[in-house]
């Protein structure tokens, strides 16, 4: 077993740290410039991260769950999401997932924070996501439908993702 602080996996040269539980955190993360990249280990953490080191990326609302990357009170299929900084697609719309997307997930039983990955690899029928904070399992697969022109991918939970373009 890794201990807590570890590396387990990478996704384009960014690390993906073991947290141990999904319930602890071990401080907050801030780059050398004061930007707050999230608790320590949790998924949340890893997705500011990675776009941080991938695009050099600074989301304007740096602070909140996973569940509050995904602004549910625009209503819009496709939309400009202002507190991200980035676009944001809901689950089942024309736009079909791609690489470096953010997928938002809601909350679910004694999660109240819900859970954010990005995804690492889209196929015709379905997407890899790496996430951080979900034990050892670093990367998972999702299916893809797409029904009438839209897309989904296929999971109950997954609100939408986000997009740099």
């Amino acid at each position: 077993m890794p201990s807590v602080g570890s590396a387990i996996d990478n996704l384009n040269g960014v690390s993906v740290y073991y947290n141990g539980a999904f319930d602890k955190t071990y401080g907050r993360n801030v780059t050398y410039d004061g930007y707050n990249l999230g608790l320590k280990y949790q998924c949340v953490e890893f997705i500011k991260r990675y776009y941080y080191e991938r695009f050099d990326h600074k989301m304007p609302n740096s602070y909140g769950h996973a569940v509050d990357f995904f602004d549910q009170s625009i209503k819009n299929d496709v939309a400009y999401n202002g507190k991200r900084g980035l676009f944001q697609y809901w689950n089942g719309n024309t736009t079909r997932p791609k690489v470096d997307n953010i997928v938002v997930f809601k909350t679910e039983g004694i999660n109240v924070f819900g859970h954010i990955g990005i995804i690492s690899k889209v196929s015709e029928n379905e997407i890899e996501m790496v996430q951080q904070n979900y034990g050892l399992k670093s990367r998972i697969n999702y299916p893809i439908k797409s029904v009438m022109g839209r897309y989904y991918i296929d999971d109950k939970e997954v609100i939408g993702w986000l997009s740099l373009n």
